[in-house]
């Protein structure tokens, strides 16, 4: 019998074989197993790469397991999906095929990394074969295998260089888990419908589309929140926070999508996530001197900064059509921050160096744009915001 459901031939198996190469959910798996590696290098100064190919192929075999599985059960099964390029024959081949190809990277993994990495990898083939339709049917299992399988992934690239599983990638790990998992819930919403007729209790089955969304995002707050904390205590550098911002304006633009198109930019967000993670990881740029010193402004220092952030907050608030609202609010507010602000300086609470040193009413005259340009900047983004949320 044919590989491929509608032709027969070397090509048209080829290419049903490789339709089951998904990169919006295979490449994320991959990356993290490189990065672990990339980070492991970080620690022993050394880098194996062989090791580190090995280790990709693998991943890349047990994804590729999940697809052509779920794919099979859901068209052949299930009778979920409208189309499926491979026959019954072809799903059975590639599994074989994928199989083989896990094993001979497992094997090689041994040989080379150990058993810690090979105990740490060969799980990811196990959730990728058993996910439909064992683990793929309840709210915990369906929503946590692919998160758990990059948390894998990560721990056993980390791992195949030699280094020891520290706080450093643990904490990687478990951030990403986190964020993953919100995205997963996200992602099942798309079959909603059709899950429900079935009894597939995914979370947006369990819970409802509105509550599983809320749910989600609070998973996605607590991932970057995580990243945060991690690295106010040290486990992470001080740049690490600069990933959680990005990955939050991303989450933020998700917000009003819909599951298809929120998933996509989400696991898009998750490539920028880890792209500046290892680049704060790999270079902490806060721990040495600063790449722009503006001190060279002497001083007109505090308020260039002024500026720009002042220059923000009005684009913010104008695009917002919030200025006067946001003007009424400053006013209640100036007197209470004049205040506060004359009585840390009076008694030397903190001290200002790089100011041009005129004052007005016994403060700098710096401090009364800071009274302006900080409620400013937290009402622009508020309002843009809410602005976002009636649309």
């Amino acid at each position: 019998m044919a590989i491929a459901r509608h032709q027969a031939g070397i090509v048209p198996a080829i290419r049903a074989l490789a339709s089951q190469v998904h990169p919006v959910f295979m490449l994320p798996p991959v990356a993290v197993s490189l990065v672990g590696s990339l980070l492991a290098a970080r620690t022993t100064g050394t880098f194996a790469p062989t090791v580190a190919a090995l280790h990709a192929l693998a991943i890349f075999a047990a994804v590729y397991t999940a697809h052509v599985k779920d794919g099979y059960i859901d068209f052949f099964v299930r009778g979920e999906d409208d189309d499926h390029p491979l026959s019954v024959t072809g799903c059975r081949i590639a599994l074989v095929g994928a199989g083989a190809v896990f094993a001979a990277a497992i094997a090689g993994l041994w040989s080379t990394a150990g058993l810690v990495t090979v105990a740490l990898t060969a799980p990811t083939w196990a959730l990728g074969y058993f996910h439909a339709p064992q683990l793929d049917t309840g709210p915990v299992s369906a929503t946590g295998g692919y998160p758990a399988g990059i948390g894998l992934a990560l721990l056993g690239g980390h791992a195949a260089q030699g280094a020891p599983l520290g706080p450093t990638v643990l904490g990687l790990a478990s951030v990403l888990v986190v964020i993953l998992l919100g995205i997963k819930v996200i992602d099942d919403a798309q079959d909603l419908a059709y899950d429900r007729s079935i009894d597939k209790r995914t979370v947006a089955v369990v819970l409802g589309p509105a509550r599983a969304r809320r749910l989600a995002h609070a998973l996605l707050a607590a991932g970057a929140g995580l990243l945060v904390v991690l690295a106010a205590v040290g486990v992470f550098p001080t740049g690490t926070v600069l990933a959680a911002f990005a990955f939050g304006a991303v989450a933020a633009i998700s917000r009003r999508a819909g599951p298809r198109v929120a998933t996509m930019l989400l696991v898009r967000g998750v490539y920028v996530l880890l792209a500046l993670l290892l680049v704060a990881l790999w270079y902490r740029p806060f721990a040495g001197p600063l790449p722009v010193d503006i001190g060279v402004l002497g001083p007109y220092t505090y308020l260039a900064t002024e500026i720009v952030f002042g220059s923000v907050a009005l684009a913010l608030l104008v695009r917002a059509e919030a200025l006067a609202r946001a003007a009424r609010t400053i006013v209640v507010l100036y007197p209470i921050a004049y205040l506060w602000d004359w009585y840390t300086l009076e008694v030397g609470v903190f001290a200002i160096r790089l100011r041009t040193g005129v004052d007005l009413l016994g403060i700098p005259i710096e401090e009364h744009l800071f009274i302006i340009v900080v409620p400013a900047l937290v009402l622009g983004i508020h309002e843009t915001l809410t602005a976002n949320d009636r649309q």
